[in-house]
């Protein structure tokens, strides 16, 4: 049975957790507010130029781009965005959970993987997955400079009839308590979607180059815009959901601080009743 010492030795190890787990709380609410401004601010970003790229396919009759070929897809090329760290609940594993399913589906095809966060490419690693890619560290701070260079080489092995497809599977940012796991497809970019837009009217604008040549420059900034959405999405769900793991942890150490005290109260009072019954039980045989 655990002594009075065995108890108070564990009341103090779940505290300097529970410290632990608080003190990463804070920290993950922190980076979670700069990543919150930096999403909300490249989202806009992302739908404008979207909105450009409607209004100069809007003027060509059949444009013609590398980006826009179709072909079948017997070479995929997955972006598997992971975080580097854990402690985030089930942040890393869904995601994992995700990719595996999808290379299960497309086993028939050729497939690459680019990974992007450490999570990610060791468990690739470990079913020795061919990674074309590695990118670590993205989620400390997601520069757009990271973005141009995945969507780089993406872009260049689309372009070189390398692969036929890119798909991105990450986590994107609804709330501090939601994370939706997403795929989406990123290669080839569709001509249906660029031509229809939400609200029914394309906005006219004024070129002072050929549409043709606005296009064929803004096709490669619509996949870093996307790319670098993607990586955004992805830092900021998972310090969300790190902050929402690390405070449920501080929560569950509470309880079971007050549930270790409540047993030692009553181990102690039993012990404190053992002795008095033993010392009233020995003064009443010498009496």
């Amino acid at each position: 049975m655990p002594t009075l010492i065995d108890f108070r030795r564990r009341i103090r190890s779940v505290k300097n957790t529970q410290q632990i787990t608080r003190a990463m709380k804070f920290v993950a609410a922190a980076k979670l507010r700069r990543s919150q401004e930096a999403v909300f601010a490249a989202r806009p970003y992302a739908r404008e130029i979207r909105q450009v790229l409607q209004s100069a396919m809007s003027r060509i009759e059949n444009p013609q781009h590398p980006l826009l070929a179709r072909r079948p897809e017997e070479s995929i090329l997955l972006l598997l965005v992971s975080g580097d760290k854990g402690l985030c609940g089930a942040f890393n594993t869904n995601v994992i959970r995700k990719g595996l399913e999808f290379t299960r589906e497309h086993a028939a095809q050729m497939l690459k993987v680019i990974a992007a966060g450490k999570k990610g490419r060791d468990a690739l690693r470990k079913r020795k997955f061919n990674l074309v890619g590695e990118y670590t560290n993205l989620s400390v701070r997601v520069e757009f400079s990271q973005a141009k260079e995945v969507s780089g080489k993406i872009i260049t092995a689309y372009c070189a009839g390398e692969i036929d497809a890119v798909y991105a599977i990450y986590n994107e940012f609804k709330s501090v308590l939601s994370q939706k796991l997403i795929l989406e497809k990123l290669l080839p970019i569709e001509q249906s979607e660029l031509r229809s837009t939400s609200t029914g009217a394309i906005v006219d604008y004024i070129y002072e180059q050929p549409a043709a040549q606005i296009l064929n420059s803004l096709l490669p900034r619509h996949v870093e815009a996307q790319v670098f959405r993607v990586l955004l999405e992805s830092a900021a769900s998972e310090h969300a959901a790190r902050m929402t793991a690390m405070d449920a942890a501080t929560t569950n150490a509470a309880e079971l601080i007050e549930s270790i005290t409540l047993h030692m109260n009553k181990v102690r009072q039993a012990s404190i009743t053992r002795e008095i019954i033993e010392i009233v039980s020995g003064a009443a045989s010498t009496a």
